[in-house]
């Protein structure tokens, strides 16, 4: 008997993992896990499959769990054993459609959350006798009710199960049954956390929301976007997080273990920009999402991020997004987002590089002017440029060249660095181009503009004489917080948008209020034009977008803030 009833688990495991949704959406051209109810809502999958094809699957998914019950119920009446294997069979069936052997879905199994499996698996155990009325229709009316009250499927589907192993746990069912009861619910609660935490910062879809999604509208466009935390206080912006916080105070939990804990954690939804709309009257949503790893973490494992990015990508594409932009250390992973690009074709990717150049260049000139405006001889300025050897910094240092004596270029690699000042040099013979690594060498510049991919400050009091004016573009910043105490120091964060419309951020993204970082600002952008061949990945910047993207900004109604 034991064995038979293993060989019955085994058997509606492999039922609930049969891929019968799967294989009728991709008959008609379609992509389960791109269709799922749970990240675009019913209205918009119903939009893409057609209502025929979405009650197919539906019925075919509940079929397997009454299929798996219905076997067992036939063992059950074979060998008068009790309606223990009933309840056990249901779970093989609903962690058989959960975690679907790889061999049937390949690398990417769609992630479905098994609620008409669940369905199938109640009405079989009441059809077939195994269970009573009371004890299959109660977790059904919850769930209902719930769904009713709330809006919210997953709370509503884990209140059902709550009832279910409560029912059970109370009736004179034997123990394999009240066992079995209480993983249906603990699998359910583990496949739904991150709609509980989408709960929790209040960006879950409550049925008949109205959801975005690509090529739904034409005055509506929809991207998404990558941020991280840059320090532990970030952790605490999300409720699903908050709680963390008294008890890493109070010592109970230890900073480094939030971090393993955070780095193990896939991309999530944490939040969404709202409000922005289009001086063409085009609205823009935003969906923020994040892995949470801090900048260190970047520079220390750089597999690991780049691995992170690319689940980022998979996400914002089942969302519904057309556009993913990469922000802060993001931006740099996956050879600066071509990787990302390569392994998710499908979705456009951009790390957001064009009109961050662009946007320096237009806040240049108005710095410059300001500097001079205060007295200040801009003829005979000594300029200097911090990560001169990165793409931004370089464009930075050729701004300036033409209207300075002076232009000390700080980087690393001082081979890079001479290579870059020598085409400097060519161009402007007037202005004097040195080179260094010692950032010492900064407290002759009256001018500083940094913009470094270096996690941590690079510039401190030591550094910097008094009256500098220092235009920051790191991100994080370059400048230690210090540095503001030395006399006369005017630092000016760089890079920093305001988008049209009145935008509100349920994150804060250490922009001020209404603002993001160019990156972001670039990511709207393609997204509002519709121009995706714009977008910036690797290295190289042309100048061709920068000029575009600091021409559409202004034509969109973005705003420069200087």
């Amino acid at each position: 008997m034991v064995f038979l009833s293993l060989l019955l688990l085994v058997f509606a495991f492999l039922v609930g993992s049969l891929p019968l949704g799967h294989w009728l959406l991709g008959r008609r051209g379609q992509d389960s896990r791109l269709n799922n109810p749970y990240n675009l809502g019913v209205e918009n999958m119903l939009r893409r499959v057609g209502v025929g094809a979405a009650l197919g699957s539906a019925l075919l998914d509940a079929a397997k769990g009454f299929t798996a019950v219905l076997a067992a119920s036939a063992l059950v009446n074979a060998t008068a054993s009790g309606p223990e294997l009933g309840v056990l069979a249901g779970l093989a069936a609903y962690l058989g459609h959960l975690n679907p052997p790889r061999q049937l879905y390949g690398a990417m199994p769609p992630r479905g959350r098994g609620n008409l499996v669940l369905l199938g698996v109640f009405a079989a155990l009441n059809v077939a006798g195994q269970l009573s009325l009371w004890l299959t229709a109660t977790p059904i009316i919850v769930y209902a009710a719930v769904l009713g009250l709330g809006g919210y499927v997953s709370l509503a589907t884990i209140l059902g199960l709550l009832a279910f192993a409560a029912l059970v746990a109370i009736s004179p069912l034997e123990v394999p049954a009240k066992l079995g009861a209480l993983l249906l619910l603990l699998s359910a609660a583990w496949r739904f956390k991150e709609n509980l935490g989408r709960i929790l910062d209040g960006t879950e879809l409550r049925l008949g929301d109205d959801v975005p999604m690509a090529g739904k509208r034409n005055d509506e466009v929809l991207a998404a976007f990558m941020i991280h935390p840059l320090t532990m206080d970030d952790y605490w912006q999300t409720r699903r997080f908050a709680w963390m916080k008294p008890l890493v105070e109070r010592g109970v939990l230890s900073e480094a273990s939030v971090k393993q804990v955070a780095a193990s954690l896939r991309p999530m939804k944490v939040g969404e920009l709202h409000g922005i709309k289009t001086s063409e009257g085009k609205r823009i949503r935003a969906y923020l999402l994040s892995s949470p790893l801090l900048p260190e973490v970047f520079r220390d494992d750089p597999e690991l991020a780049t691995r992170r990015a690319i689940e980022g990508a998979r996400l914002a594409r089942e969302l519904g997004a057309e556009v993913f932009g990469l922000g802060a250390f993001w931006s740099v992973v996956g050879n600066k987002g071509l990787d990302v690009q390569a392994a998710v074709p499908e979705i456009t990717v951009t790390n957001g590089g064009a009109y961050t150049s662009g946007t320096i260049k237009a806040a240049i000139p108005g710095i410059l002017a300001h500097f001079a405006a205060e007295g200040r001889d801009l003829a005979e300025a000594t300029a200097a440029v911090v990560g001169a050897n990165g793409v931004v910094a370089f464009g930075i240092a050729r701004t300036i060249a033409p209207t300075v004596r002076k232009v000390i270029m700080i980087g690393r690699d001082l081979e890079r660095l001479e290579r870059s000042a020598n085409t400097l040099r060519r161009a402007n013979p007037t202005c004097e181009i040195v080179t260094s690594t010692d950032y010492a060498d900064l407290r002759e510049a009256e001018l500083i503009f940094t913009a470094t991919s270096d996690p941590d400050p690079v510039i401190f009091p030591q550094h910097v004489s008094p009256g500098t004016w220092i235009f920051d573009e790191g991100r994080p910043a370059d400048v230690d917080v210090s540095v503001a105490s030395v006399p006369g120091v005017r630092i000016i964060p760089g890079g920093v948008v305001r988008p049209p419309g009145g935008m509100t951020s349920s994150v804060d993204l250490h922009f001020g209020e209404g603002a993001v970082p160019a990156c972001l600002a670039e990511t709207l952008i393609i997204t509002a034009t519709g121009e995706h061949h714009r977008k910036s990945l690797g290295p190289q910047t042309l100048t061709e977008n920068i000029n575009f993207f600091v021409t559409q900004a202004e034509k969109l109604g973005f705003e420069v803030v200087d």
